[in-house]
């Protein structure tokens, strides 16, 4: 899974799922869920490393929303910490308790967490124990 957090409300706006692994497609596809308006005119997408990151594909599709990429130093795990914390989160809540038959069972599960729970009904911390949603109106 990749996925695209904003991080002035947290909310998950956009991710992208894969069989086996993260790969170039699954990433683009975070990206364009993550294009949809805003409180940025010109959002700023922070990356790892990761080959899918530096890919040609990746870097045309930000482009064609107007965003800007970043990736951070080598070594430097800090500026991706909203991110891991996110993936932690998911796996605690949803990951490990539940087990998913077929891949298309993974995502329906997936999906539900994020819209309905995640971004509407999930308190967090980071933004005065709102959730996602309630930022994000605020915000506006």
């Amino acid at each position: 899974m990749a996925a695209v957090l904003n991080l002035t409300t947290r909310k998950v706006a956009g991710w992208g799922c894969t069989r086996a692994h993260t790969n170039r497609a699954a990433v683009v596809r975070a990206v364009d869920g993550g294009a949809a308006p805003g409180p940025l005119a010109r959002p700023h997408i922070y990356s790892d490393r990761g080959s899918q990151h530096i890919a040609e594909i990746y870097r045309q599709q930000l482009s064609v929303i107007g965003a800007r990429g970043s990736m951070s130093r080598k070594g430097c795990c800090y500026d991706n910490a909203p991110m891991e914390n996110f993936f932690h989160i998911l796996k605690v809540e949803l990951v490990h308790q539940r087990r998913c038959a077929t891949c298309e069972e993974a995502r329906r599960a997936l999906f539900a967490y994020i819209k309905t729970y995640y971004n509407r009904a999930r308190f967090q911390s980071a933004i005065g124990y709102m959730t996602p949603e309630q930022a994000e109106r605020q915000a506006s």
